[in-house]
């Protein structure tokens, strides 16, 4: 058998094989730039994996740039292609070339499993497909380079043709693969015959040489992938936040705590991936989101922002007492953290814990909960929602309770919306907003447009936070690293009683993200109105003393 090469075989290590760059790049609407390549191989490396699919060398222009110029890792990069074509040897097959050529240490090649399949799409032998697996595998082993073999529809290949799926793992086995991967490529397949399939697999390759390559289509990637594990195989692909074409791949930003935190695996399963390295889960997660320009799944497990939220008040008053009773793992060993909503349903276990969140201690029966909670009531019912806009609650019961320090009044600010040709003869629209505020005991005025510099209009919106930020330059030291990050608007009632809600989500350069709302007959001043508890709650949870009015010059002579 040819020598392997790359990392040892560890009976009870199990390791994680990143695909964003190469699988997740198939998602609908999703395009990474080279730097942004670069940057989720930072944070892939970062976080532990073993393994970063950086892309398909050959295939496009951007992945042959990025591993002409990949950032150094500790993980493994791989370089992604498929196996050679038939009636040519693989020293001669340019698409190869191109795979082997980026200087990876390791190389994943693609062949099928399923001769259907083979013969079918293929429009060669199953023979010829056996000697292009062995022969594709062999020269990458040849060059010094880790092998992997992807098993393409290898589930429903071994529903078809048993002998021969298994021929095709032992042709990859025989010929030097590092790992043979078992992937559900059309996501068809149930945990039950997934651990049927690992069991079938296992009489041609041990489980120290076997992954799992699962896809969601039936909601069970995850599912899939825990089902392997459980019979035996030791590598496991995924993506980030689940992303792949069709409905996405094995998400392993839920798959990496359930290794690491979850019974049985662990204890019993070692990953690449510290206790320390977890705690920035939710950052990476988010940070992806970012990259695509993507609102973040709330209910995303462990890293999404409802994942530890607690609204009803029986659940609240039992978070406070037992967190267990309504969480499965620390919010914090994810990076997380614990949420108590306030709505209309709030009690009084809920609202003391929210603030008891923001350093705020209020004793039982003190009888400004009960008016915090009965504003909370007349405002939810005039359109306000704080149950998603934690900030916002969080501002409005300072204020309640006098904790709310004033750095700024807003005197007034005015929105014009132009539509015009540009310099190339083409209409867009422009917004000009100016903001006066009293900021210290002196008035400031600022103005901006919602232009950017690539020309391109970024609303009325964007055009009042820019010209806000101009009048708060005192405070910089703290607003400087704050962004709008979502923006989302439903209209309350029917007929000329209809108002408008606002919910902005920010986010700083410490990765802190936060909600605030704001309510109107008019859009605008809604979000006007989240605009302000958005810099507001950034300058109190920063710590920021209001300014100071200048002192008076000293009397004359």
């Amino acid at each position: 058998m040819a020598r392997q090469q790359g990392v040892p075989m560890t009976a009870d290590r199990l390791y994680l094989y990143d695909t964003t760059l190469r699988d997740g790049q198939q998602t609908q609407g999703v395009q990474f730039s080279v730097a942004e390549k670069a940057a989720v191989v930072r944070a892939l490396d970062a976080l532990g994996v073993d393994y970063i699919e950086g892309g398909w060398p050959g295939a496009n222009p951007t992945d042959s740039a990025f591993f002409a110029a990949a950032p150094a890792t500790r993980a493994r990069l791989a370089a992604f292609g498929m196996t050679k074509r038939a009636g040519r040897s693989a020293a001669n097959d340019d698409v190869l070339a191109a795979v082997v050529n980026a200087g990876t240490p390791v190389v994943c090649l693609v062949g099928k499993a399923h001769r259907g399949q083979v013969e079918a799409a293929l429009g060669i032998t199953g023979d010829e497909n056996l000697e292009a697996i062995r022969a594709s595998v062999a020269h990458v082993v040849a060059l010094g380079r880790e092998a992997v073999f992807d098993a393409e529809h290898f589930f429903d290949g071994l529903a078809m043709d048993r002998a021969y799926a298994l021929a095709c793992l032992d042709a990859a086995r025989e010929a030097g693969a590092r790992w043979v991967v078992l992937c559900d490529t059309n996501g068809g397949t149930l945990p039950p015959a997934v651990a049927r399939g690992v069991e079938a697999a296992l009489a041609a390759v041990p489980g120290e040489r076997l992954g799992i390559h699962a896809h969601d289509d039936t909601g069970n990637a995850v599912a899939n992938s825990l089902a392997a594990v459980d019979a035996g195989v030791r590598q496991v692909q995924g993506t980030l936040n689940g992303l792949g074409e069709r409905c996405g791949n094995a998400n392993l930003t839920t798959l990496i705590p359930t290794l690491l935190l979850k019974p049985p695996y662990a204890g019993r399963l070692e990953t690449g991936v510290s206790a320390a390295a977890l705690t920035g889960l939710t950052r990476i997660s988010r940070q992806l989101d970012d990259i695509l320009n993507r609102v973040p799944l709330r209910s995303a497990p462990y890293v999404g922002a409802s994942a530890f939220a607690h609204k009803a008040g029986i659940h609240a008053s039992a978070i406070l007492k037992d967190p267990a009773s309504y969480e499965h793992v620390p919010p914090e060993a994810v990076g997380n953290a614990r949420v108590i909503p306030m709505s209309n349903q709030a009690g009084q276990s809920n609202l003391r814990a929210r603030l008891a969140e923001a350093g705020i201690a209020v004793a039982a029966g003190d009888a400004r909960l009960q008016r915090i909670l009965q504003t909370v009531k007349d405002r939810e019912d005039a359109g306000f929602a704080y149950d998603g806009a934690q900030a916002s609650f969080e501002l409005l019961a300072r204020s309640e309770l006098g904790l709310l320090p004033e750095f700024f009044e807003v005197k007034r600010y005015r929105v014009i919306v132009e539509r015009r040709k540009n310099r190339y003869d083409a209409m867009v629209s422009v917004s000009e907003a100016v903001v006066v505020v009293k900021v210290g005991g002196q008035k400031r005025l600022g103005v901006s447009e919602s232009m950017d510099e690539g020309g391109t209009d970024r609303g009325p919106v964007n055009a009042l936070a820019r010209a806000l930020v101009k009048d708060l330059d005192v405070y910089a030291g703290s607003i400087g690293d704050w962004r709008l990050v979502d923006f989302k608007v439903r209209i309350i009632g029917t007929g000329t009683g209809a108002v408008t809600r606002v919910i902005l989500d920010s986010e700083d350069g410490a990765g802190r993200r936060w909600s605030t709302v704001g309510v109107s007959a008019n859009i605008v001043d809604a979000s006007f109105s989240a605009l302000h508890d958005a810099i507001v709650w950034k300058l109190v949870r920063d710590g920021v003393a209001p300014a100071r009015a200048p002192s008076a010059p000293p009397a004359g002579p």
